[in-house]
């Protein structure tokens, strides 16, 4: 009998710490570097579009920057975000704009929620990792 609950009570305790550690490793793990400047188109999902930029500089899975998305917006500003694998999910301090976009190499893509609705965009790095974006002005 003490052997059964020994056996049960260290599967519980492997069982358990395995999943805690799991889930610490997908939080933590950051596959790509997002830091530098991004540019691209984004559309509309019903209707229209324009381009988009993105300033990165990211330090570890934390990300900040500035977006500037075509005049008339209104929601061009600082963004602050996360890289978990090869995702970055962002969004503005006011609230207004969020997004995740999945990222592979120096393209990443999808989608953003904003005052407009939701929009889709394709981004291209134009400056490497390894020379970081300036400071916006």
């Amino acid at each position: 009998m003490k052997i059964v609950l020994g056996v049960l009570i260290a599967s519980v305790l492997a069982f358990g710490s395995g999943c805690a550690h799991s889930d610490w490793i997908d939080r933590t793990l950051v596959t790509v570097d997002v830091t530098g400047i991004w540019r691209g188109s984004m559309s509309q999902l019903t209707t229209g579009g324009g381009e988009a930029r993105l300033e990165l500089r990211q330090q570890g899975a934390k990300v900040t920057g500035y977006v500037q998305l075509p005049a008339g917006t209104l929601v061009s500003g600082p963004i602050d975000g996360t890289v978990e694998g090869d995702v970055f999910r962002f969004k503005d301090a006011r609230g207004i704009l969020s997004g995740e976009l999945m990222v592979s190499g120096d393209e990443m893509s999808g989608e953003y929620s904003g005052p407009a609705g939701v929009r889709r965009v394709v981004l291209r790095r134009e400056s490497p990792p390894s020379q970081p974006a300036p400071p916006h002005r």
